[in-house]
């Protein structure tokens, strides 16, 4: 069993390496002073993040990011809170197979997730458009909202609600001043991850965008099919120093690993 246990804390060591190999190689290369993507970087300068800001193609789409993710953020709150609230008090028929349903998208590839979306898009004519851009990172981002309000919600003591009720408060004061700050960490926490899965997503967004509306994954994705320089590296940290300080905050506040822990069913 030792000998086990040393084995999953190798592979799980070498796999956490794999993974931030790339982050090794990107970040060091945004900052070199040549032409062309160098790694080591030859030299040190900030001439690729100055040059980010006289591009704006990518000023547009990451405005265009930043619009997108804080809307996804705020209907996946509203409507996966309310959703994780009706599956951990109330006794509803299924409530097993409605909750695998609201998780699918995490289960689901993107790929597939994508060109479902696109061919149940394209007929109520809302592929290619805001509105259909934004309910597809709206259906990514619940699953995530909902793991952490039900995570939140396991050991909730609603013992607290009944005792308010019978004080006398009415079932909003009841929500308002004893449920919601009680589960406001899972809930900001689902907040958080919701807007860094929308913002960061390059896979659905493939087959929800149009010519005229880009987000900043995809710009950095059309950039790189042109001509790759250390601009995309720049970019490309820019990206993965705002998802690892969100990342941060969400381990501070409720524990990333919980976003992938069991549910309540």
């Amino acid at each position: 069993m030792g000998m086990l246990g040393k084995l999953r804390t190798g592979v799980a060591v070498l796999a956490i390496i794999y993974i931030l190999i790339p982050l090794i190689v990107v970040i060091p290369a945004s900052f070199t002073s040549a032409n062309y993507p160098s790694f080591p970087p030859e030299g040190f300068s900030f001439q690729w993040y100055t040059k980010l800001l006289e591009r704006p193609e990518f000023i547009e789409a990451m405005v265009n990011s930043f619009q997108f993710a804080l809307l996804a953020a705020f209907f996946s709150v509203l409507f996966g809170t309310l959703g994780a609230l009706a599956i951990a008090k109330y006794e509803i028929p299924g409530k097993a197979y409605i909750t695998a349903l609201l998780t699918a998208p995490l289960s689901v590839p993107q790929l597939v997730l994508g060109i479902a979306l696109l061919i149940y898009f394209t007929p109520m004519m809302l592929a290619g458009t805001p509105t259909g851009f934004l309910i597809s990172h709206i259906i990514i981002c619940i699953p995530y909202v909902i793991r952490l309000v039900l995570t939140g919600l396991s050991g909730f003591e609603y013992n607290l609600e009944r005792a308010a009720a019978i004080l006398g408060a009415n079932p909003v004061t009841v929500f308002w001043r004893i449920t919601l700050p009680l589960i406001r960490p899972a809930i900001i926490s689902g907040g958080l991850f919701a807007f860094l899965t929308s913002f960061d997503n390059v896979t659905v967004s493939l087959f929800m965008v149009s010519s005229d509306m880009r987000t900043l994954p995809i710009e950095i994705f059309s950039h790189m099919q042109d001509a790759y320089n250390p601009i995309v590296a720049s970019v490309s940290s820019v990206v993965i120093f705002i998802s690892v300080i969100l990342i941060l905050i969400i381990e501070k506040i409720h524990g990333v690993g919980k976003v992938f822990g069991g549910t309540q069913t």
